[in-house]
């Protein structure tokens, strides 16, 4: 593709995007791009890195746009931010030719609302601080709690690139030995400073088309997940249950942690979720996980009470810990969102609880950097559960592989950052059950 059939497909991708508002970014660029099988991996990856880069930066491009007298609609953002990032209007204008593949001709409005922006750059310091950080104004109050005066360089990371990570499954291969065959295929890694099995990956490579990832030696996992899956200490023989599995990324690690011994179950309430999960668990060599759709009315909960050594609840949660991979969920994310969430999240620790039988542990863990849906959740949780107890990660624990300290925080639980880890946001939390389930009232 041309650099103008680049900048038209952006367009596109961004007014499919548009289209389905609440619907995450990357499955309606997994679509398009589908929809588009002509369109080869070096360009998909240039098409995609120019829409997220406007998703990063859409509120400061938007004050702009309102500024000049525009609306934040695709084609302007795109123009908008090459404008504010040093580009002439007039190289833009013969970018914007409407010949074969390139974007339609600028509108006169649209040229006058561009030449109000030449000399600019994006940030501005008349902006408002939400703005200027690209945060809902409602979630800056929240932050500004969690962070302090980290604030501006937290958000700055939570904003910037994701890391690729991956991590070796143990089951088929070793992390040197790893790294050494995708190294044979062209992809230079490092090992992961704070997971004892992850390999990052510099830039965006495709890694998904190489033989280790397509033989199960890798699977692709933040590292800061990777530690969540290290927090719940599950063992061989054990049994274990992953609660909100989803396509099963923390259940794999949990199979591999056991050796594939004992006995795992993946339940969710999405049936495509855990459909997706198949192919998975077979690349890995996996074969010790039962799924399990959780369905309303269903007894299977009942029957199996005070059964699992150990139960991982990765709840359903903002995000806020995965910006830097899902911009656009900022602009979606809502207070009534989050008060739904905090009330699910309670009610699926409450039965989860059930679960773990009399010396099990129940690890509750989120993608979110928010106190709300971490700490407060966990602090409520121990005011409603006197038979559980927060289990410190930094004490030495005969089960648990030892966790970096730098990963750990005051009380013993895991809480992750991009600006402080290099990772994704993660909270995760492991609550021991100290005495036995107290009866029903």
């Amino acid at each position: 593709m041309t650099p103008n059939a680049r900048l038209a497909a952006a367009i596109d991708l961004l007014f499919a995007m548009e289209a389905a508002p609440r619907r995450p970014a990357d499955a309606v660029a997994n679509t398009f791009f589908r929809e588009r099988r002509y369109i080869g991996g070096g360009d998909r990856r240039a098409v995609s890195t120019e829409a997220w880069s406007v998703l990063r930066a859409w509120r400061r491009l938007e004050w702009w746009l309102q500024r000049a007298g525009g609306s934040a609609r695709p084609r302007l953002l795109v123009a908008a931010l090459s404008v504010l990032a040093g580009r002439p209007v007039d190289s833009l204008q013969r970018a914007f030719s409407g010949g074969r593949y390139a974007p339609d001709v600028l509108e006169p409005f649209e040229l006058r609302v561009l030449r109000a922006l030449e000399g600019h750059t994006l940030d501005h310091p008349e902006m408002p601080e939400a703005v200027a950080l690209e945060v809902p104004d409602w979630l800056l109050p929240l932050l500004s709690a969690e962070f302090g005066e980290g604030l501006r360089a937290e958000i700055a990371a939570l904003s910037a690139p994701a890391t690729l990570d991956l991590r070796v499954n143990l089951l088929r291969t070793t992390r040197e030995a790893a790294a050494a065959a995708l190294a044979e295929e062209g992809i230079a890694t490092e090992p992961t400073p704070l997971s004892p099995w992850g390999l990052r990956v510099p830039g965006r490579l495709p890694v998904t088309s190489t033989k280790a990832f397509a033989g199960g030696l890798v699977e692709i996992q933040d590292e800061g997940s990777q530690l969540v899956v290290q927090a719940v200490g599950a063992g061989p023989e054990m049994r274990v249950l992953d609660y909100c599995a989803g396509a099963g990324g923390k259940t794999l690690g949990l199979a591999m942690c056991m050796d594939n011994r004992g006995h795992v179950v993946a339940c969710d309430v999405s049936e495509p979720r855990l459909d997706g999960a198949v192919r998975r668990l077979r690349r890995a060599g996996v074969h010790n996980v039962e799924r399990h759709l959780l369905v309303e009315g269903d007894k299977w909960a009942k029957r199996r009470r005070a059964s699992f050594d150990r139960v991982l609840v990765d709840a359903p949660c903002t995000g806020t810990g995965t910006w830097r991979r899902n911009p656009d969920a900022r602009l979606r994310l809502t207070r009534a969102d989050l008060d739904e969430l905090l009330a699910k999240q309670s009610a699926i620790l409450d039965r989860a609880a059930t679960l773990v039988r009399p010396e099990g542990r129940l690890v509750y863990a989120t993608c979110s950097v928010l106190r709300e849906e971490n700490a407060s959740q966990v602090d409520a949780f121990l005011s409603r559960h006197a038979d559980f107890a927060l289990l410190d990660l930094r004490a030495p624990d005969p089960i648990l592989p030892p966790i970096p300290a730098q990963a750990l925080q005051a009380g013993g639980v895991l809480r992750l950052t991009p600006r402080q880890h290099g990772t994704d946001g993660f909270f995760a939390a492991v609550l021991a059950r100290v005495r036995p389930e107290p009866p029903p009232a």
